[in-house]
C-alpha cells in the first residue's frame, strides 16, 4: 500500500440519522487531509485498519459508534500505529472519556491536527480487544435484545425500553475470580478501563486506562432492585457506595457463569460464553488525544474552562501537512 499523504479514515456509509448526514456532510468538506474509507460490516472495518497498521501508517481514524470504533481498536491492537476518533455515533462514550468534545466535529477534528499521543490500557475479553468497558450478563442481555429496527426507531431509549424487560427475567449465576485469587458471586458483571459507561455516567469512580488495572462492579440483585441501587448508586457519587455491588480493581479476572450467558465489548456483542477470561493485552495502544484531559465534578468543570499552559509529551513523528 502507497503512503497516504492524507489521514485514512474508516467510517459506516450506512448511517442515516440526521447525525449522520451531518458528519458525512463535515467528511466531505475535509477531503484535502482524510482519505475515506467505507465500509459495509465490522470485520472489514477492522481488516481496514490492521493493513494500515501493516503498511506503518502513523494514524488512523474511526468515524462512528461502537461498532466501528471497536473493530478500528481490535485492527490496530499489537501495532504502533495510533488510533484517531471522530466521535459520530450516539453515545461516544470512549471520546468522552479522553476528552475529545463529543458534539463538535469541528473541535474534534483539531485535536486530531495536533497529534498528541497518549498510552493507554488495551485489555481482551476471550482473546477480544477492547479499549473501554464490557459486561458480562445483564447489559449485554439488553444489547443482544435490542433490535436494529427499534435503534434506528428511537434511539438511545430502545436500550432502556428493552431493558425494562429483560430486568423482569430471572438471571444465571455468575462468579468472579481475580488474578490475585479473590472471589465474588453475582448476577451481572461490569468492567471499566475508563470511568464512563453508557455516555456520561461515572460507573468506574477509580478507574484509570494508564494504570494496568481494570475496575470490576459485580451485581448482587437482581431485576429492578439492580436498577433502583444503581440510581441510588449514581445519586451518592458511586456504585461502589450501594451494599449489593462490589467494586473490585484487578490486573485480570475470570468470570464463569452457571449457563451461556451474553457477554458484550465496547457496546458491541461478543457472543455467549459460560467461561469468560479478562487480561491485558500485551501492548498497550497509542491514541490521539487532547493533551489537558476532561475532569470531573465541580473542580474540573471550573478547570477545564479555564485551564493552564502545559508542555506536550510524545508527539506524533509524523503529521498531516
Amino acid at each position: 500500500m502507497p503512503p497516504s499523504p492524507r489521514y485514512p479514515l474508516i467510517f459506516n456509509p450506512k448511517a442515516r440519522s440526521q447525525r449522520g448526514r451531518r458528519a458525512q456532510r463535515f467528511l466531505a468538506g475535509k477531503a484535502a487531509c482524510v482519505e475515506l474509507f467505507a465500509t459495509g460490516h465490522e470485520d472489514e472495518a477492522r481488516q481496514l485498519a490492521a493493513s494500515f497498521a501493516a503498511a506503518g501508517a502513523p494514524v488512523v481514524i474511526a468515524a462512528g459508534g461502537d461498532g466501528t470504533l471497536n473493530a478500528v481498536v481490535r485492527g490496530l491492537a499489537g501495532s504502533n500505529t495510533a488510533l484517531a476518533v471522530l466521535p459520530t455515533g450516539t453515545m461516544n462514550v470512549f471520546a468522552r472519556e479522553i476528552g475529545i468534545p463529543a458534539g463538535n466535529l469541528a473541535r474534534a477534528f483539531e485535536v486530531i491536527e495536533r497529534g498528541f499521543v497518549r498510552e493507554i490500557d488495551l485489555f481482551e475479553a476471550n482473546q477480544v480487544p477492547f479499549v473501554q468497558m464490557a459486561g458480562v450478563g445483564i447489559d449485554a442481555k439488553v444489547i443482544e435484545a435490542t433490535s436494529w429496527a427499534s435503534k434506528k426507531a428511537l434511539g438511545p431509549l430502545a436500550y432502556l425500553l428493552t431493558a425494562v424487560k429483560v430486568l423482569g427475567e430471572h438471571p444465571p449465576q455468575i462468579e468472579v475470580i481475580c488474578a490475585d485469587g479473590r472471589r465474588e458471586t453475582g448476577v451481572a458483571v461490569l468492567a471499566g478501563n475508563g470511568r464512563l459507561y453508557g455516555g456520561p455516567f461515572e460507573f468506574f469512580r477509580k478507574a484509570d486506562n494508564q494504570d494496568s488495572l481494570l475496575d470490576v462492579l459485580v451485581y448482587k440483585e437482581e431485576g429492578y432492585r439492580l436498577l433502583l441501587d444503581l440510581l441510588r448508586g449514581l445519586a451518592a457519587g458511586g456504585l461502589d457506595l450501594v451494599s449489593s455491588a462490589s467494586y473490585l480493581q484487578t490486573s485480570g479476572f475470570t468470570v464463569r457463569a452457571d449457563c451461556e450467558v451474553p457477554v458484550e465489548v465496547d457496546g458491541e456483542l461478543l457472543g455467549r460464553f459460560s467461561e469468560i477470561h479478562f487480561e491485558q493485552a500485551s501492548k498497550r495502544l497509542r491514541v490521539i488525544a487532547p493533551e489537558l484531559p476532561l475532569r470531573g465534578g465541580f473542580v474540573g468543570a471550573v478547570k477545564n474552562l479555564f485551564p493552564w499552559p502545559r508542555r506536550a509529551a510524545d508527539p506524533l513523528a509524523t503529521r498531516t501537512p
